[in-house]
């Protein structure tokens, strides 16, 4: 092993000093010696390798906490990671792509079909939920937490839709905003009480009977992984349903969310195991009317 200095070590990695000196403060890339009267760092030649694979990985945008992740990863399982964070990134370009040819076209005074619209009416629900204010990230990280709880203590299961897991954006969730979102699953309202009681760290709350405009997605369609830019697809289907409420004759204003309101939800239908690299089916929806009316 050849130690080298951080000058020298930056040069031959194209990582810069600063980049190495914030790399260790993180832990993503330990010096393997400091100096402890100067404070110099040093490196082995042999970490050479991690240090051009970080480099990779951040013209990639993997996060520095994916990354040292990533590099306490077998290889084999790195490799998947990585996979999995590129179908998300080209899943996100495309649906930033669809928006932008959708904005070209309205304003150069076209109509575009984006989704097909219809419409459900779903009966009242007893649900378990876990709501926490989230950024981007978080919401990523909530929904994988509420999903370990459930395989760790698995509920009963309910058949289709009315009894699928869904998610409840209650405000704006972005780098800027941490909007409160929700994660539920449906149990039977018989067995309500006494199921809460087993899952402490969620809420147990009734969902009044309401119909819902909804748009059903591929299981290809969103992006994800925490890397995926989600809001872009909902903004097009939100655009979407505010179209079809136009041409339907229902006032735009029944789809505007309130934080009173139902929220507008994601509703993941699995049809084989879910992985991150295998997402459920899944629709986006909006509460605009009582079931019924």
């Amino acid at each position: 092993m050849e130690e080298i200095s951080i000058g020298e070590f930056a040069r031959r990695s194209r990582l810069s000093v600063k980049a190495l000196r914030l790399y260790d403060e993180l832990g993503v890339l330990n010096p393997a010696r400091v100096d402890s009267n100067s404070g110099y760092r040093y490196y082995d030649d042999t970490q050479l390798n991690d240090a051009r694979l970080v480099f990779m990985l951040r013209q990639l945008e993997f996060p520095l906490t994916t990354i040292k992740e990533l590099l306490a990863c077998d290889p084999v399982d790195a490799a998947e990671q990585i996979a999995v964070h590129w179908r998300s990134v080209e899943s996100a370009h495309d649906a930033r792509r669809e928006l932008a040819d959708y904005l070209v076209n309205k304003l150069r005074g076209k109509r575009s079909v984006m989704y097909e619209v219809a419409t459900r009416d779903i009966p009242e629900r007893s649900l378990l939920c876990l709501k926490r204010n989230v950024d981007e990230l978080g919401a990523w990280t909530i929904g994988k937490e509420f999903i370990a709880i459930l395989r760790e203590r698995p509920l009963p299961k309910m058949e289709g839709r009315e009894g699928a897991m869904f998610s409840i954006y209650w405000g704006e969730v972005s780098a800027d905003s941490d909007g409160p979102v929700e994660w539920c699953k449906p149990v039977p309202e018989a067995d309500a009480q006494a199921l809460a009681s087993h899952y402490p760290e969620l809420a147990l709350r009734t969902e009044p009977a309401h119909r819902e405009a909804y748009v059903a997605l591929a299981n290809d369609a969103l992006p994800t992984g925490p890397g995926g830019d989600r809001g872009v697809q909902r903004q097009l289907v939100s655009e979407a349903l505010r179209v079809w409420a136009e041409n339907g004759g229902i006032h735009p204003e029944s789809l505007t969310l309130k934080p009173d309101d139902l929220g507008v939800r994601i509703t993941y239908l699995a049809n084989g195991p879910v992985t991150e690299a295998s997402p459920p089916y899944c629709d986006f929806a909006v509460p605009f009317a009582p079931a019924n009316s």
